[in-house]
């Protein structure tokens, strides 16, 4: 573990990692479940620093099974998703709370939305500064520098702090 950075906080089987346990990834996101042979295996929860989670049942490392819930409480349902398609257009906090009146657009599913750094934009898992080509989360940790194609469809698409 010291290695990889990651945590491992269970019961161990001959040395490997079996049983109810709690692993936690180098990136802080956290797995509660079972495990077999050092893999997820079983139920078992992701819990992501965003405040998400995949909930599966998982088979020697593989997810066989799973929901996913966004930090806002909206689940992801692969065949009946409806959310913010080409029939309805509103965010997910729209569809819980209701609309603005005219005249006050909600912008993101955030609201209000974050402040962005100016010049800067959101790309939904942080900022991305375009001169450093670099994208930090919105605790301003480093996640990745992005290519050629995924600044141009950040700057084509995503909202630029003023």
């Amino acid at each position: 573990m010291e290695y990889t950075g990651s945590k491992y906080i269970g019961e161990y089987v001959d040395g490997r990692m079996e049983g109810k346990a709690k692993y936690i990834l180098p990136t802080e996101t956290v797995y509660v479940g079972e495990m077999k042979d050092g893999m997820f295996h079983g139920e078992g929860t992701l819990y992501y620093p965003n405040g998400s989670q995949y909930d599966a049942v998982w088979e020697n490392g593989l997810a066989i099974k799973g929901t996913y819930t966004f930090a806002d409480g909206l689940h992801y349902d692969e065949k009946n998703w409806h959310y913010c398609d080409g029939y309805d257009r509103r965010f997910f906090t729209e569809i819980r709370n209701g609309l603005k009146p005219a005249g006050m657009a909600q912008l993101t599913n955030m609201d209000p939305p974050r402040k962005i750094p100016k010049g800067w934009y959101d790309c939904g898992d942080g900022f991305y500064n375009p001169v450093t080509r670099v994208v930090k989360d919105y605790r301003n940790r480093f996640l990745r520098n992005a290519d050629d194609d995924e600044h141009e469809w950040i700057t084509r698409t995503c909202r630029k702090g003023y």
